[in-house]
Parts: C-alpha cells; sequence; structure tokens
C-alpha cells in the first residue's frame, strides 16, 4: 500500500528494497503480545539491574561503593539518569549515606541476610550446576563450549561468576579446560565422560512419567484452528532428542527443524527463568548446529514459545513454563531471588508513598497559601473603598458639613 502512494513516488525511486526489507523485517518479529508473560518480563528487568548492582557493591572494598562509581556503571547497565535516584527507590535494599562532600551506598541488613541465603542455596546446588553444565557440552558439536560465550548466558543457568574454579576445577572426572589455537579468547570447557542418564531431554522425562511418546506442548488459543493445524503436523513426524549427533541431517529439512526445537526447548527448560536472549543464542550457531535466522524458526512456533522484544531485547520463553506472569517449576535460586524482588518492591512502595505524602503536603501548602493571597487581596480592596469613603462622603469634607448643617438647621422648629 505504502508503494502504490502517489504521494511517495520519491521513496518509490529511491528505497524501494529498503521499504520491503524493513516490512520483511518487521512481519518477521510480529507476535501478539501476551500481557502475563510481558507482565514476568518487567518483574525480571528490574530484579537482574538491581541484582547487578548488589554484586558491584559487593566487590568493593568493605562492600561499599561510591554513588559516582555506581554512576559510570549505569551505562553498562542501558539504564539513564541519576544513580543516586535509582539506589533511593529501593531503601528496603540501598542504604545511601553522606560522608563528606560524597554520597555512598552499602546494602542493608535484610538485604545482606539475602545474601548469605543466596550462597547457602549456591553451595547446596553445585551437584545440580555440574549437571546443567554437563547437559550444556552433551548437546554441542564436539561436546566444547567457548568460555568467553558462555561466560554471557552462565546467569541463566544459575552458574556462578566463579564457575571454573568453582565448578570445572572441583569436577576434573567430568570437564577439562582446553585451548586448542592457542589464542586466550578460544578456551574452551570439554566434556570428559559421556553420562548416558543425563542424556535425556525434558520432553522425555514427561513422556517416562505420562508413559506416552515423547511430543511437544501447546498453549494456542482454542480458536488459533490453522496455528493448531500446523501444530499438529509438526508435532506428528517423530521427536528427535538434543543430545543425538545432528551432523547427519540435512540444512533446512523437517528433520533438522524438529532436532532444533527440541533443541531450544531443551537449552530454556534448563535456565532458571525459562526464557534467553535469542541474540545471545544466536552466539552458539555453530556449537548448537542453529539455523542463520533463529527468529524465523521459533516465530513459527508460537504455541510452544514467546518471542518478546520488551526493551527492544528480543528475548524468548517457553510458553508452558509459566502459569500466568508465574514460573511453575521454580529453581531453589529462584526463589531466593523472589524475596529479593519482594524486598525491592516493598522498598519502592515505601517510596512512592513518602513522594506521595511530600507531593500532599506540598499541595495543601500552595492551597493555604492561595486561600491567603486572595484573602489579603479582599481585605486590601476593603479597606481601599473605606479609604476613599472618608475622602469623599465623610464629614471632613467641608461641602458634607455645609449640607450637613443646612438640613439639622432648616429642621429645627
Amino acid at each position: 500500500m505504502l508503494l502504490q502512494n502517489p504521494n511517495l513516488g520519491r521513496l518509490r525511486f529511491y528505497a524501494p528494497v529498503s521499504l520491503q526489507l524493513f516490512v520483511r523485517n518487521f512481519s518477521l518479529w510480529s507476535m501478539k503480545k501476551d500481557p502475563d508473560l510481558e507482565s514476568a518480563l518487567s518483574r525480571n528487568r528490574r530484579w537482574i539491574v538491581n541484582n547487578q548492582l548488589k554484586n558491584v557493591i559487593l566487590r568493593c572494598p568493605d562492600r561499599v561503593a561510591p554513588v559516582k562509581f555506581l554512576q559510570k556503571k549505569f551505562k553498562t547497565l542501558d539504564l539513564q539518569g541519576k544513580a543516586l535516584n535509582w539506589l533511593k527507590k529501593y531503601p528496603c535494599c540501598f542504604e545511601v549515606y553522606l560522608d563528606g562532600d560524597e554520597y555512598y551506598c552499602r546494602l542493608t541488613k535484610r538485604m545482606m541476610f539475602l545474601v548469605e541465603e543466596e550462597e547457602a542455596v549456591k553451595d547446596m546446588q553445585e551437584p545440580v550446576l555440574v549437571e546443567r553444565l554437563a547437559k550444556l557440552l552433551m548437546m554441542s558439536l564436539n561436546h566444547r563450549l567457548n568460555v568467553v560465550k558462555l561466560n554471557e548466558i552462565k546467569k541463566n543457568f544459575g552458574l556462578p561468576d566463579e564457575y571454573l574454579i568453582g565448578i570445572v576445577a572441583k569436577h576434573l572426572d567430568m570437564f577439562r579446560v582446553v585451548n586448542y589455537s592457542g589464542r586466550r579468547s578460544s578456551m574452551e570447557i570439554e566434556l570428559v565422560s559421556w553420562n548416558p542418564q543425563l542424556a535425556v531431554s525434558a520432553i522425555e522425562t514427561s513422556a517416562l512419567k505420562n508413559g506416552s511418546q515423547p511430543c511437544f506442548s501447546s498453549s494456542l488459543p482454542s480458536t488459533w484452528e490453522k496455528s493448531w493445524e500446523r501444530f499438529g503436523k509438526f508435532n506428528e513426524t517423530p521427536y528427535i532428542s538434543p543430545y543425538s549427533d545432528f551432523r547427519g541431517l540435512a540444512e533446512g529439512s523437517m528433520e533438522m527443524e524438529k532436532r532444533t526445537v527440541g533443541l531450544v526447548h531443551e537449552l530454556l527448560s534448563l535456565t532458571m527463568w525459562k526464557k534467553a536472549s535469542i541474540v545471545k543464542l544466536g552466539h552458539f550457531r555453530r556449537e548448537f548446529g542453529l539455523p542463520e535466522k533463529l527468529n524465523v524458526l521459533l516465530l513459527k512456533h508460537p504455541g510452544i514459545f514467546y518471542v518478546s522484544n520488551k526493551y527492544q531485547l528480543y528475548t524468548v520463553l517457553l510458553r508452558e513454563g509459566y502459569n500466568g506472569s508465574e514460573l511453575i517449576d521454580k529453581d531453589p535460586l529462584v526463589v531466593v531471588k523472589e524475596k529479593f524482588g519482594e524486598l525491592m518492591q516493598e522498598g519502592l512502595h515505601e517510596y512512592n508513598r513518602r513522594r506521595y505524602m511530600v507531593n500532599l503536603e506540598k499541595k495543601k501548602k500552595i492551597m493555604v497559601l492561595t486561600r491567603f493571597e486572595k484573602s489579603k487581596d479582599r481585605n486590601s480592596e476593603m479597606s481601599d473603598n473605606e479609604d476613599q469613603g472618608d475622602k469623599s462622603g465623610s464629614l471632613f469634607d467641608p461641602e458634607e458639613r455645609r449640607r450637613f448643617y443646612k438640613v439639622l438647621f432648616d429642621d429645627v422648629p
């Protein structure tokens, strides 16, 4: 329609191809918004930012950070505005104080209790994290993953910052660090031993429990008849385990699509929040055999995946992992982090209540001041009128005195 508009002749001459590409790319990212899942993403976004600030503060000497230093970190957190204003929004999490001419920030006591609880849960979760890392390596080509790339998504899987020391180095019977090219950026983690008990996907585990064949589930509305029809045809083809060797599958074939959907499903199942950045997943295209246009594949399966561009960050969520905006199966680390989120909300509520009371007090003062000014103006007008009356109609005026006495004496018998 745009290209046929006669008023766009110049556009039609200079840039028809770019416009077509824009429309085509826009359509590739189109997906009906799910309010519940969008709400889950916005809730996670705030937690992610404050969790990163928490980690920055914990790494500072005496666990105290200058606000100026945190302001510099705002750029890497993709935040705008003043760090001081952001920190004051969460008084239950961050304690801001003035020392001399400079503001400093430290974690509150309640926040520190949660930090200790989180560390305790991480220690208990070590066997689970070892299995997750092993599963990631088992799904990858040659059972190796680049450390630099893995660092970008380690938080999705609950891996700690020092996982190379805390997990890899402690389990040399399962992992080892290799560098076949010699470049520092080429350091990889390699699987040492294959464990067949771990090579079972979430889809296969569910099928074993139900005594059925492995297949995907869909949460599409019943009115989406055509989408259900396409999903049914896709589900009829045999399930291909993401732990199987995919090098024999033809690129673009139905088998390869089935295996890729299964792999993304398994990757999201292993994440704590059942979601991941599409861009970051794309960094592992060679290792996991992902298609170049992963976004196109994900949008073909709206009943399995939900694609969002909230905050202009393209994210894919596993629909079956959520009931409304809430996770169904919560990792113990997620439970602790949700306590952190509740503390954030409590602080934000307190901050908003304080601002409301301050604004209300300001409005009251403005109303009182306005009434006082109006009253002052009325009194001033009355005073002016009285002053004018004294000058023009009082007995002190000579002319008025003559009239008064004339009437007075004329009336005497």
